[in-house]
């Protein structure tokens, strides 16, 4: 997805979800996605009927194959300056994100349709593809 530069063309607004998951030492895992190429965080949008907490669950594990539990809200993301982007599909969508600090309890990476590459990154050297939160 990219973002959209004119707010304006935005037509709907979708709760998402994004995870930040560490290893044991102290590094973030960052996607590469199969949308736009850039880094970021796992996550998607949340499907009617889920809380957000199930949405981060299921997202994590299509998009890494891990299991994870939403350990506290970090945060929720709303800048349309950043928050508005094009979906593949054309659609313009405004999200607003609630992100989590994640634990992993079960499973090995895995990349999907979604995922070109996953990696962990020391928080001081992130790559500089990223997308914008």
């Amino acid at each position: 997805m990219k973002p959209e530069t004119d707010i304006t063309k935005a037509t709907q607004l979708r709760p998402g979800v994004a995870a930040i998951i560490s290893n044991g030492e102290g590094k973030i895992l960052l996607q590469r996605r199969s949308d736009n190429g850039l880094w970021g965080l796992p996550g998607g949008s949340v499907e009617i009927g889920e809380s957000v907490r199930d949405a981060i669950v299921r997202e994590v594990r299509e998009e890494t194959g891990l299991t994870v539990e939403g350990v506290c809200l970090i945060g929720v993301y709303s800048d349309p300056k950043v928050q508005v982007v094009r979906s593949p599909d054309g659609n313009v969508v405004h999200y607003i994100s609630s992100v989590f600090a994640c634990r992993i309890l079960a499973g090995t990476l895995q990349t999907c349709d979604e995922t070109l590459d996953l990696q962990f990154f020391d928080p001081a050297q992130l790559p500089e593809d990223l997308v914008p939160m």
